[in-house]
C-alpha cells in the first residue's frame, strides 16, 4: 500500500460542517411526542442502609407520572452487568450485586435510591425534594491506602481488607539486582484520581415501539456492547433492541460501557409505554460518571553507575471505588512497566481496592499513563542520584531497533520501535543544549527554569475484532458501515480517505455510518486507540474485496482481462489504452443490473471482520520547559515539544488534533486536576468551581513533530494515536518542575503541582537549609 491522493493528505474533516454550524444532533436534541423526563434521587451518604422511603408527597406533586424505589424496580430489570476477570465477577467478587437503583445499601455518594418521572424535567427535579429517605449511616472508608489496613471499615462485609484482586508479574532476579546495584532508588509515587469532564455529560432517551421493540439513544462510545448489556438486564432479544449513539460530546473512556441510567431509563420506557429521557447534570457527572487513575505505590529501582537500570520492584494499590466497573485498567499499568527500556528483572504487585467512592475505570490512556509516569519519574531520579543527564540515562536503557519484535519481562511483545530517533528529534527541535545553557544563565539571575523529558510507549489496537461493511450503491456512491463509534476522533474523514483512494471516488461520494446497532455490523466500539489500526483495517480489507470485484466487472464491460485493469485518474481503465475506462458509477449500475455473467454474483458489497494478531505499540518523546516563581509557587509552561510515532499516518490534521487534546489532558493532571473526597466520603470537588479544567491561555502553542515506524500487524501499518500524548505529557511536565526545583533540594512532589503545593515545598526546603 502506498499513499495516493487522499491517504496521508491534510484534508478537512467531513464531520465539521454539522458540528460547527450547530446542526449536529446529541441525545438531548431528540424530542419525541409524549416525552417524559426522569430525575434521580441520589444518596448524600457514602455508606448507609436504606431503612425506608416515603414517596407519597412526590407522587401527588402535579405533573408527576410515577415514582419508583429500588425495591419496586427490581421487578422490571436485572442488576448491572459487572466487569469480569481479576477484580470482576469471579470468586468472592461474584457476590457483588449492583442495581441501577439501590434497594438496600448505598456504597458511595451519588448512588441512586429513587427516580421520579414527570411531564417536565423541572417538575421531576422539584419532586425529588418531596421524597423522604430513612438512612442508617454505616462506617465509611474513602482512602484506598487506609482501606487495606486491618480493622478498616469494609465496603463489602465478605471481602477482607477491601482487596478485590492481587495481580503479580515476576521475571529475572530482582533481589540479586538490588543487592548488586551501585545505586538503589526508593520512592513513593501516586496518580491522583481525576474526572473525564466531557463537554457533553451522559444522557439517555428510550423510545418504545409498537411491537415491543425499544430504541435507546445514549451518549456512549460502544453502542453494540451497551445493547448486549441492556438486553441482558431487561431480558430482551437483542434484535428487538436498537441502541444509537448520535453525536457524542466527548468520552475519554468514561462512556465505554453501560451505566445504571441506561438500564433504568430503558426499563421505565417499557413499563410506561412512553419515551423517557434523562440528561445528566454536571454535578451528577462529577459524582456518578466513573473516575480515572487513582493509584499509589512504592517503587525500587536498581541501577549501575553509568545509569543502566537493571531491575524494578513495584508495590501498587489501585482504587476501584465502590464496585468493579473496569478492574482490568490497573493491570495495564503492570503490563507497561517495561516502558521503552530493556531491563529484564521485574517484581510487580498490584492490588485492586474497594472504597466508598465512585467506581473508577478507563480514562484516556487507561493504565498506561500511570505506568509511564512511574517509569519516567524513576528515570529522572536515577539520573539525579548519579549526576547524569536524564536524556543520556534514557538513551542508555532504550530497547534497540534491531531487537524488535521484543518480548518484555512484563508480558507484552512490542511490534516495532525506534526510540532514540524520536528522542533525538525532540531534543533537536527543542534545542536541548541551548535550553540547558539558558537554564544555567537564568539561575544566576534567580530565575528557576526547568527542562523535562519523557520517552514512552503504550499498548493499543486492542481486539478481539472489528467490523466494516462497504457497499457501492447503484448510483456509484459508497456507504461505509463501521463497528467503531467515533465521537470526535474524525474517523468519518480517515475512513473516507482510505475508500476514496482505493475505489477512485471523491470524499463527497462517501458516507460513513456509525453508532447505530440497526445500521452497522456488530462491533467493539471506539476506545484504546483502536479505530484505525483495527476498524480501519477491517474497512481496508472490505474495500479490497469490493475493488477486486469492481475490476472483474470492469474487465467484463471493457472486454479485457482483469489483470489488465488498473485504477487510473479515478476510473477503472485498461492499461495502455487511453479512453477505454469505466467509472465506479458505471460499474455499480452493471453490478445491480442483472446482466453480469454467471461467474460474477450481483451486487458490489463486502463485510469484513478483522481480528488483529496482536496489539500495537506507538511511542514518543517529549520535552517541556517550565518556569517556577518561588515567591508564589506559580508554574508557567513556556514550551512543549512533542514527537509522536503512531505508525503510518492517514490523516495528518487529525493526528495533530489528537496530540493537542492529549497533551492538554496530561498537562492538566500534572498541574491542576484532582478529584477529592473527604474522610466521610463526601465529594469535595463536585462542581467545576472546585475542579479546575485548563483553558487555552494557561497553555503554550504546542510544537508537534512525528517519526513514522510502521507495524507489520495490519496492512495499513497504523498503530494508534488517541492516547499517546496524554501518556507522555504528565511525567514530562512533572520532570520539568522537579528540575526547576532542584536548586532547593526538592526531590519529588506528587501531582497535581498546584501553586500552594509548590510554594509550601519551597518554603519547607528553605527552612531546612
Amino acid at each position: 500500500m502506498v499513499y495516493s491522493r487522499y491517504m496521508g493528505a491534510r484534508v478537512k474533516r467531513k464531520e465539521d460542517p454539522r458540528l460547527i454550524t450547530g446542526t449536529a444532533t446529541y441525545v438531548d436534541d431528540f424530542h419525541p411526542p409524549s416525552l417524559l423526563h426522569a430525575a434521580i434521587l441520589r444518596s448524600p451518604y457514602a455508606h448507609a442502609r436504606i431503612r425506608g422511603i416515603d414517596t407519597t408527597a412526590a407522587e401527588r406533586h402535579p405533573g408527576v407520572v410515577a415514582v419508583y424505589t429500588g425495591a419496586q424496580l427490581q421487578k422490571i430489570y436485572g442488576p448491572m452487568p459487572l466487569a469480569g476477570g481479576e477484580g470482576g465477577a469471579g470468586s468472592e467478587q461474584g457476590k457483588i450485586v449492583v442495581w441501577p437503583v439501590e434497594p438496600e445499601e448505598v456504597r458511595h455518594v451519588g448512588q441512586a435510591v429513587a427516580v421520579v418521572v414527570a411531564e417536565d424535567p423541572y417538575i421531576a427535579r422539584d419532586a425529588l425534594d418531596l421524597i423522604n429517605v430513612d438512612y442508617e449511616p454505616l462506617p465509611v472508608i474513602a482512602d484506598f491506602r487506609e482501606a487495606v489496613k486491618d480493622g478498616a471499615p469494609r465496603v463489602y462485609d465478605w471481602i477482607p481488607n477491601n482487596i478485590a484482586f492481587t495481580w503479580t508479574r515476576q521475571a529475572g532476579d530482582v533481589d540479586r539486582a538490588l543487592a548488586e546495584a551501585d545505586v538503589v532508588i526508593h520512592q513513593e509515587l501516586s496518580n491522583q484520581r481525576v474526572a473525564s469532564v466531557s463537554m457533553e455529560p451522559r444522557g439517555v432517551l428510550a423510545v418504545p415501539g409498537l411491537a415491543g421493540d425499544l430504541t435507546v439513544y445514549t451518549s456512549t462510545q460502544n453502542p453494540h456492547s451497551v445493547r448486549t448489556q441492556l438486553a441482558t438486564a431487561l431480558n430482551m432479544a437483542e434484535i428487538d433492541l436498537r441502541v444509537v449513539a448520535p453525536e457524542v460530546g466527548g468520552g475519554f473512556g468514561a462512556k465505554i460501557s453501560c451505566y445504571p441510567e441506561d438500564i433504568l431509563i430503558a426499563a421505565l420506557a417499557r413499563v410506561l409505554k412512553r419515551p423517557v429521557k434523562w440528561i445528566e447534570t454536571r454535578s451528577e457527572n462529577m459524582a456518578t460518571t466513573h473516575h480515572g487513575r487513582a493509584q499509589s505505590g512504592e517503587f525500587w529501582v536498581a541501577a549501575r553507575k553509568d545509569g543502566t537500570v537493571t531491575a524494578i520492584r513495584m508495590r501498587l494499590l489501585a482504587d476501584l471505588g465502590a464496585y468493579p466497573r473496569d478492574p482490568g485498567v490497573p493491570t495495564l499499568t503492570g503490563l507497561l512497566m517495561s516502558g521503552v527500556y530493556r531491563f529484564q528483572n521485574v517484581d510487580l504487585t498490584i492490588q485492586g481496592v474497594y472504597t466508598n467512592t465512585m467506581a473508577t475505570g478507563a480514562y484516556r490512556g487507561a493504565g498506561r499513563p500511570e505506568a509511564a509516569y512511574y517509569l519516567e519519574r524513576l528515570m529522572d531520579l536515577v539520573a539525579d542520584e548519579l549526576g547524569l543527564d536524564p536524556a543520556e540515562v534514557r538513551r542508555r536503557n532504550f530497547i534497540p531497533p534491531e531487537a524488535f519484535p521484543y518480548k518484555t519481562p512484563t508480558g507484552p511483545t512490542y511490534d516495532t520501535g525506534d526510540y532514540a530517533k524520536a528522542l533525538d528529534k525532540a531534543l533537536a527541535a527543542a534545542d536541548y543544549a541551548g535550553l540547558r545553557a539558558e537554564q544555567e544563565r537564568l539561575r544566576q539571575q534567580g530565575r528557576y527554569i526547568g527542562i523535562g523529558i519523557s520517552t514512552f510507549t503504550e499498548i493499543c489496537g486492542f481486539g478481539p475484532y472489528e467490523s466494516a461493511n462497504v457497499r457501492v450503491e447503484p448510483t456509484g456512491q459508497v456507504t461505509v458501515a463501521t463497528g467503531v463509534s467515533p465521537h470526535g476522533q474524525g474517523s468519518e474523514t480517515t475512513f473516507a480517505q482510505i475508500v476514496a483512494d482505493e475505489l477512485g471516488v471523491s470524499l463527497d461520494d462517501i458516507v460513513v455510518v456509525h453508532g447505530d446497532t440497526a445500521r452497522t455490523p456488530q462491533g467493539i466500539g471506539t476506545m484504546g486507540s483502536r479505530s484505525l489500526a483495527v476498524g480501519g483495517t477491517a474497512l481496508y480489507r472490505a474495500v479490497q474485496e469490493v475493488r477486486a470485484k469492481a475490476i472483474r466487472i470492469a474487465a467484463h464491460l471493457l472486454e479485457a482481462a482483469p489483470e489488465d485493469i488498473e485504477l487510473r485518474d479515478g476510473k477503472f481503465a485498461v492499461k495502455g489504452a487511453p479512453g477505454r475506462a469505466k467509472t465506479l458509477a458505471e460499474i455499480a449500475r452493471a453490478a445491480y443490473s442483472g446482466s453480469l455473467p454467471e461467474d460474477i454474483e450481483p451486487g458490489l458489497e463486502s463485510l469484513d471482520f478483522f481480528r488483529p494478531p496482536s496489539t500495537t505499540f506507538p511511542f514518543g518523546a517529549d520535552v517541556a520547559v517550565v518556569e517556577v516563581d518561588p515567591e508564589t509557587g506559580v508554574i508557567s509552561l513556556r514550551r512543549y515539544v512533542a514527537v509522536d510515532d503512531c505508525g503510518r499516518v492517514i490523516s495528518p490534521l487529525l493526528v495533530e488534533g489528537q496530540v493537542h487534546g492529549g497533551l492538554t489532558q496530561g498537562i492538566a493532571q500534572a498541574l491542576w486536576e484532582q478529584v477529592v473526597y473527604d474522610e466521610s466520603g463526601q465529594l469535595i470537588t463536585g462542581t467545576l468551581m472546585d475542579y479546575p479544567v485548563p483553558v487555552a491561555e494557561w497553555l503554550p502553542s504546542y510544537e508537534t513533530h512525528r517519526t513514522e515506524t510502521l507495524t507489520p500487524l495490519n496492512p495499513l501499518g497504523a498503530k494508534g494515536i488517541g492516547e499517546l500524548a496524554t501518556i507522555g505529557s504528565a511525567p514530562c511536565v512533572v520532570n520539568a518542575v522537579m528540575d526547576a526545583l532542584s536548586p532547593f533540594g526538592i526531590r519529588h512532589l506528587d501531582m497535581p503541582l498546584t501553586p500552594e503545593r509548590v510554594w509550601s515545598a519551597i518554603r519547607a526546603a528553605k527552612a531546612r537549609h
